[in-house]
């Protein structure tokens, strides 16, 4: 920025109108808005680009954590045959929940959330879809019993432990792969 005298400024000013000044500001104002206006395109391209991002990395911790889901239980004793991702429910046309994965038997069936991020609050998430689930299979004369698990590419200890303090079982990555986490001494799942 110049410095610039009295006379300068004066100087500079002659011939200045009202209109003039008016419609300087006017062309300013335009550019401004048509500035903003491209600002906001940009803006809603890279929300977009990055819901579609966060919907990729979604299907990939799916993925990775139901690859081998079956083996890890079968590890412990359920001897699940059957596997299924992104299982929905309906009733009258209308979905009543959806399941990430689900591991069957004739004894059994496992009801698997994934998050990319597991919280206290997708844990009851899943906790009120198991419920609706056992509903529909009571709806169904299906009398297998429900275990929950909940997994996640990150899951906070506070995290765990509420899961396991509701029945659940926690699946989390492990390197390459992915574990069940080790379960207390006390540890019961949940049966519904």
């Amino acid at each position: 920025m110049s410095n610039m005298t009295a006379e300068q400024a004066l100087e500079n000013a002659k011939g200045l109108t009202f209109e003039k000044v008016w419609a300087t500001m006017q062309e300013s104002h335009q550019k401004t808005m048509e500035t903003i206006s491209e600002l906001s395109k940009n803006i809603d391209g890279l929300q977009k680009n990055m819901g579609g991002l966060q919907n990729t990395l979604g299907k990939l911790i799916e993925t990775m954590f139901t690859s081998n889901l079956r083996a890890k239980f079968n590890d412990i004793g359920y001897e699940f045959t059957r596997q299924t991702c992104n299982t929905k429910y309906t009733r009258d046309n209308k979905t009543i929940t959806e399941v990430d994965a689900i591991l069957e038997n004739g004894d059994f069936i496992l009801l698997a959330e994934v998050k990319t991020e597991m919280k206290n609050e997708f844990v009851d998430d899943h906790l009120e879809r198991i419920e609706k689930v056992r509903e529909y299979m009571d709806e169904h004369n299906d009398n297998r019993k429900i275990i929950g698990a909940v997994a996640g590419g990150i899951v906070p200890e506070d995290v765990i432990r509420y899961a396991h303090k509701n029945g659940l079982f926690v699946i989390m990555q492990s390197g390459e792969s992915s574990t069940i986490a080790d379960s207390p001494k006390n540890f019961k799942e949940r049966i519904w």
